[in-house]
């Protein structure tokens, strides 16, 4: 990241929607605005530059950074420095993102982070390596500074770090009337706020009111006759953020309470970062079943190399499974040699064991990270999966057999591809439901390397019973 020759204030503006013309009918940016920004861009034309995307959200701006090419992103960013929004710089891609933090400068960039939520300041400064933070704090206001330190010392997933530290306390002997004339005239609430916090004396959460309640209560009402649950749920800041999602989730909050060892209110965290989370954490997964590392070469925006350096690893695991599969073939050469018509055969039992046993995986990684499977009903839905497994492979069993008898003209050759198709899909159900659970005891993550697992197991039963089958009763 380099000096800014010299510095200039950023401003932040409130955020605005898009202009119409700039958004086709599903709310994105129009492909022709892109290329009329793109194409004024290179003209040099400032204030054309500005015109053009002086209204945009900054979701859209975010938008359309990322479809621009790295110069004409840098061309943009000097053309708008001093109306940069900070907001835009949360909703890019890290790849982005670093070119964009790279053109602002330290100090344009210092500037950007004051203007910021804390938690999204504290998650911008957790992406700089360690000397583009010593870099970037060192300019920051002391009271910004203090409050990106203290979030930076918290583990990156956990409460700490996804808090946001402005929200709005009142003591519980306080009235509405009180705690609205405090809202009129204090300048340190939050710009957007939904619920107030009622903290006792050693600044202790005792309750959480949502706004709606206090507008309509009477001025002589004291703040803790409005508290509607006693038992408020209270987030730890050690909390892994999953955990902080299944809570959300589950009690339907919009916001939560922070609080440090002592139990004192630090921060609150609200649902939009929860929703961001939840996002997160679940394309990771769905990225991790296809073997793509999250965060490492899921993004189109990295260089080709670098991708395929970073999935070289995974693909070499598949291959030495893939050979273990062959060498399960291997041990029956001699029958296929003897009957090709096992050759032409032997791939539908194991490739539809493997998709019988992905949809099962899918199914059980997805209720463990929604804590719908637990210890009280893992019995249960293990034998559920063996009775679908069973069910299924019995119907494909007719189905394979038939046309394996239809068109070789061997009814015992359909028994054995029949059978073995009962085996393999009863494989693939138990497979498809325990590899995630014993990953899960082993303290692995089931989503990173069940899939591979499955396919070898599915790959391996289904070879060796078709062909061990065949071998028993053909030849």
């Amino acid at each position: 990241m380099a000096e800014t020759p010299s510095p200039t204030p950023v401003t932040v503006p409130r955020a605005r929607r898009a202009p119409i013309e700039a958004l086709d009918e599903n709310f994105e940016l129009d492909s022709e605005f892109v290329e009329e920004v793109a194409t004024t861009l290179r003209t040099n034309d400032k204030e054309q530059v500005r015109t053009l995307v002086g209204e945009l959200h900054y979701a859209d701006m975010a938008d359309l950074l990322e479809r621009l090419d790295s110069e004409d992103r840098r061309l943009l960013i000097d053309a708008i420095r001093d109306d940069f929004n900070a907001d835009v710089l949360p909703e890019l891609a890290a790849e982005v993102r670093d070119e964009i933090m790279d053109a602002l400068g330290f100090e344009d960039l210092a500037v950007a982070l004051t203007e910021l939520d804390s938690d999204d300041a504290v998650y911008i400064a957790g992406k700089l390596d360690s000397d583009e933070q010593a870099q970037i704090i060192g300019r920051l206001p002391q009271e910004t500074r203090t409050l990106i330190e203290q979030g930076l010392a918290y583990g990156e997933h956990t409460a700490g770090r996804l808090m946001q530290r402005e929200l709005v306390a009142v003591p519980n002997y306080w009235t509405v009337g009180e705690t609205i004339d405090y809202l009129r005239t204090t300048r340190n609430t939050p710009e957007k706020f939904y619920v107030i916090f009622v903290v006792d004396h050693r600044h202790r959460p005792q309750g959480m009111i949502e706004l709606h309640h206090v507008v309509k209560a009477r001025r002589p009402t004291q703040m803790r006759d409005l508290i509607d649950d006693p038992e408020l749920d209270v987030i730890p800041t050690d909390m892994d953020r999953e955990e902080v999602a299944f809570l959300f989730r589950q009690r339907d909050l919009t916001a939560a309470p922070v609080v440090d060892k002592s139990g004192r209110l630090i921060g609150q965290i609200t649902i939009d970062d929860v929703v961001d989370v939840m996002d997160e954490v679940a394309g990771d997964d769905i990225l991790k079943l296809a073997g793509v590392r999250p965060q490492e070469d899921s993004s189109l925006y990295r260089t080709v190399m670098s991708t395929a350096q970073s999935r070289f690893i995974w693909l070499v695991l598949n291959l030495g499974t893939a050979f273990l599969a062959s060498a399960v073939i291997g041990a029956f050469e001699g029958s296929i040699e003897k009957l090709s018509a096992l050759a032409v055969l032997m791939p539908i039992c194991a490739s539809m064991g493997g998709n019988a046993g992905t949809q099962t995986l899918a199914t059980v990684i997805r209720s463990m990270a929604t804590r719908e499977l637990n210890a009280s009903n893992v019995v249960r839905v293990v034998w559920k999966e063996i009775f679908v497994g069973s069910i299924n492979g019995l119907l494909f069993a007719v189905i394979t057999g038939l046309i394996a008898y239809l068109w070789f003209k061997d009814g015992l050759l359909g028994v054995v591809i029949g059978s073995s198709m009962v085996a393999n899909m009863i494989a693939a159900g138990f497979a498809g439901i325990t590899i995630p659970l014993l990953l899960e005891k082993w303290g692995a993550d089931p989503a990173d390397s069940a899939a591979v697992f499955l396919t070898t197991i599915t790959d391996c039963v289904g070879f060796f019973t078709f062909l061990g089958l065949a071998t028993w009763i053909l030849l």
